[in-house]
């Protein structure tokens, strides 16, 4: 089965969260439910913890240090049978300054015309409620449990 890694960061007072927007015509005019926490898939013989902070890196040119503060949060498993395995980081990053890498696509479909876009188009900071508006239904479990992590903290 296919498994995702990716780091949730976040900042507190007040509690907010940073989220990517996917790349490409799909998810063009899709907002709620789109946003995700930056991820990508890895392979079985990868550390999914240097996973996610390669794919945060891929996805928005952000470095974060392996040696930093992260929290391991509760996995999730997408309506695809993809599991996500995130960790929670206190750190901000700027929004405006995020640099994705790209991929190419064929579009439209069976024309043979190739076009290369972003994996993230967008990326921007939340509070919990706007977040849980914005992210992938799946993954408000991510920002609940953060909540809960600094709530108890």
């Amino acid at each position: 089965m296919k498994q995702s890694a990716g780091i949730l960061l976040y900042q507190t007072d007040p509690l907010r969260f940073f989220l990517v927007h996917p790349g490409g015509p799909f998810w063009k005019n899709k907002d709620l439910g789109a946003w995700s926490i930056p991820k990508g898939e890895f392979s079985s013989d990868e550390e999914p913890l240097s996973a996610a902070i390669r794919e945060l890196r891929e996805e928005t040119g952000h470095v974060l240090k392996p040696d930093s503060d992260f929290r391991k949060l509760e996995s999730v498993k997408l309506r695809s049978g993809k599991t996500v395995h995130a960790w929670a980081l206190e750190k901000y990053v700027d929004a405006e300054n995020t640099v994705s890498n790209t991929f190419e696509i064929e579009s439209p479909p069976k024309t043979g015309r190739k076009l290369e876009i972003p994996e993230v188009d967008k990326a921007g900071w939340f509070t919990l409620e706007e977040g849980l508006e914005k992210v992938n239904e799946a993954q408000r479990g991510f920002l609940l449990e953060v909540r809960r992590l600094v709530e108890d903290s």
